[in-house]
């Protein structure tokens, strides 16, 4: 893919790109795409792992959250997952609602890449499978995600000598090279006057566009119910802290954070923050009321995944009660993979 991408970049006009533009072909190009590709991405044997793969539990609990807010709302049996990556957690919840309930529910899922929309045919499960969230029309019920904001192609700007920079990416001796040129882009400057964040001098951030595109189709295809978002981020008062300063950007190759995301371009996953305000704020201009916020672990601890530990000991550490236990206590336990995500519960028409 490096050679596309020099070649791609050799002409432009300006000779060079933008993050976005670049993280949106390391990611999404039909081809050399990360995500377009046959790679393992997800566990063990791919570059990352998330909490919904950690273990059956995180489907299965979300499955009996949902049971109890449609009776409680009125909702129909309804549920789109955007970006279900291998449907580990889709498969969950759905055995899981068929403990629960004799009810059916429809489930769609929203898949970009053509490598994960297989995965999910090899699960078997009774599920509605879309290239897009533009195909889902009227939708009441559930719409939920579960690090889906995270790898949206960002901006990236820097504010040096109180003026606003871009970092463009251009081709110099024959390698990718980062070029700070001043800022020219007047949707990054609308972004920042209206989501309150105040940068510092000397600070790098990431301005993450395509989020209000998404939450406005979330909110165009939801005449009635709820959105339950999952994901990594900052507010903006943490946003200020010291240790943000060079921004989020990432890299993830192999169990290896990458902090120049120019490395690898094809072969890993790219990700930021999410700016958590403005996530709500552009949700509420766009009809998304504001519900609540938790850390992951007070979410599951407030739905009820104490009640899901056995009581009893089994000695065998490889048993599938032993197995479960753990992943219910490394979902909970405030040093472990929740303390980092947080749950924000959007409705409409409730």
């Amino acid at each position: 893919m490096i050679h596309f991408l020099k070649e791609y970049i050799s002409q432009t006009p300006s000779n060079m790109i933008s993050y976005a533009e670049y993280i949106e072909l390391a990611l999404y190009h039909p081809e050399y795409g990360y995500y377009m590709n046959d790679k393992m991405k997800i566990g063990r044997e791919g570059d990352f792992i998330t909490t919904s793969n950690i273990s059956d539990i995180y489907g299965r609990l979300i499955a009996k959250w949902y049971i109890k807010m449609a009776e409680k709302y009125e909702l129909p049996y309804a549920v789109c997952e955007i970006g279900a990556g291998s449907g580990r957690f889709s498969k969950a919840f759905l055995d899981q609602w068929n403990k629960l309930t004799s009810q059916p529910v429809h489930y769609y899922i929203a898949e970009r890449s053509p490598y994960h929309r297989e995965l999910q045919k090899q699960a078997q499960m009774n599920v509605r499978q879309m290239n897009s969230l533009d195909e889902l029309k009227n939708f009441q019920g559930l719409i939920f995600s579960n690090e889906l904001f995270d790898a949206f192609p960002v901006h990236v700007i820097e504010k040096q000598n109180q003026q606003w920079m871009e970092a463009m990416i251009t081709v110099e001796s024959n390698q990718l090279k980062e070029k700070l040129v001043p800022l020219k882009n007047n949707e990054i400057l609308t972004f920042l006057s209206e989501s309150g964040l105040q940068i510092r001098n000397g600070q790098r951030i990431e301005i993450p566009l395509q989020m209000e595109n998404m939450l406005m189709k979330i909110s165009d295809v939801l005449i009635r119910g709820m959105v339950l978002t999952v994901d990594y981020g900052y507010t903006n008062d943490e946003w200020m802290h010291s240790s943000r300063r060079e921004g989020s950007l990432r890299g993830y190759y192999k169990h290896q954070q990458i902090n120049n995301v120019l490395q690898h371009p094809g072969e890993m996953d790219i990700t930021s923050h999410v700016h958590f305000d403005s996530l709500i704020k552009i949700g509420q201009k766009n009809g998304l009321d504001f519900l609540n916020k938790w850390r992951q672990d007070e979410f599951f601890l407030s739905a009820g995944i104490l009640e899901e530990l056995q009581d009893h000991y089994d000695p065998n550490p490889f048993s599938e009660v032993s197995k479960r236990n753990r992943a219910i206590r490394s979902l909970v336990i405030p040093s472990g993979m929740s303390a980092f995500f947080h749950v924000i519960l959007q409705g409409k028409g409730l």
